[in-house]
C-alpha cells in the first residue's frame, strides 16, 4: 500500500494525487467518447476498431503525460518508444489522421491540467464536424461510385470492348487499371462506374458475362483505407 501511495503522492516533480488522476481520467474518457461520436456522425464507413481507438487514446496519452510530467529525459524516451509504433493497416484519409491528432491532443491537455481548454476544443471541432456533415460541405465525389473488375481473355481487345453496355447502364465509367494475370493469358480491367439505376446492375453484369466468356466479374464499393486494427 505504501508503494501505491508513493506513486500518487511522491515528492518528485512528476508526482500527482489520485484525485487529480481520476478527474483527468474521467474527462479523458468523456472526451474520447465525444470524439468517437463526432467522427461516426453520418459516417457509415467508420471502423469499429478505429472508433474504439479514438475513445481509448486520450486516457492513454493523458496517463503517459502525467507519469513523465517534469522529467524531460523520460519524456524523450517515451516519445522515442512511440515513434516505433506502426499501424498494421494502410494509412487512413486526412479526416482519420486529424481525429487521431485530436484524440492525442485531448490526452496532452488533460494530462497537463488544461481540462477546460480540452473540453472547449472538442466542442468547437465537434460542432464544425456536425455542421459540415449536415450541409454536405466538401462531400465526397465518390458517392454512388462502384468499383467493377472484369476479367477478359488476352484475345479480346479491351479498348472499347464494353462501351455499348456502359453507355446503356452507367452515368459515368472510367477505366482506372489494366493488369495481366494467369501468366499473361488474362487481363483484369478495373473500372470506376456510377450506375443510372441500381436495380439494373444484375442485367449489366449478365451482359458483361456474355461478352467476357463468363470469366470473373467483381462489382462493389471502392476499397477505402480504414484502420481495422492497430
Amino acid at each position: 500500500m505504501s508503494m501505491l501511495n508513493s506513486i500518487f503522492t511522491g515528492t518528485e516533480a512528476s508526482a500527482f494525487t489520485i484525485q487529480e488522476f481520476l478527474t483527468a481520467s474521467a474527462v479523458s474518457v468523456v472526451l474520447g467518447l465525444a470524439i468517437m461520436f463526432f467522427y461516426s456522425f453520418k459516417n457509415s464507413t467508420a471502423s469499429r476498431n478505429f472508433l474504439m481507438t479514438l475513445a481509448i487514446l486520450p486516457i492513454v496519452v493523458q496517463t503517459v503525460i502525467m507519469v513523465v510530467n517534469g522529467n524531460v529525459g523520460t519524456g524523450v524516451a517515451v516519445a522515442g518508444a512511440f515513434s516505433l509504433v506502426r499501424f498494421r493497416s494502410v494509412p487512413g484519409n486526412a479526416r482519420d489522421i486529424c481525429c487521431i491528432f485530436l484524440a492525442m491532443a485531448m490526452g496532452l491537455a488533460t494530462g497537463t491540467g488544461y481540462i477546460a481548454l480540452a473540453v472547449l476544443l472538442v466542442l468547437i471541432v465537434g460542432i464544425m464536424n456536425i455542421v459540415f456533415a449536415l450541409t454536405g460541405f466538401a462531400a465526397s465525389n465518390m458517392e454512388g461510385v462502384k468499383e467493377l473488375t472484369v476479367t477478359i481473355p488476352e484475345s479480346l481487345d479491351y479498348t472499347g470492348a464494353f462501351d455499348d453496355i456502359f453507355d446503356e447502364y452507367t452515368e459515368s465509367c472510367d477505366l482506372s487499371q489494366v493488369r495481366t494475370t494467369n501468366m499473361g493469358s488474362l487481363y483484369r480491367l478495373k473500372y470506376m462506374i456510377r450506375m443510372k439505376d441500381e436495380s439494373r446492375e444484375k442485367q449489366m453484369l449478365d451482359e458483361l458475362r456474355c461478352r467476357n466468356g463468363n470469366l470473373d466479374i467483381i462489382c462493389g464499393h471502392p476499397v477505402t483505407a480504414k484502420k481495422e486494427s492497430l
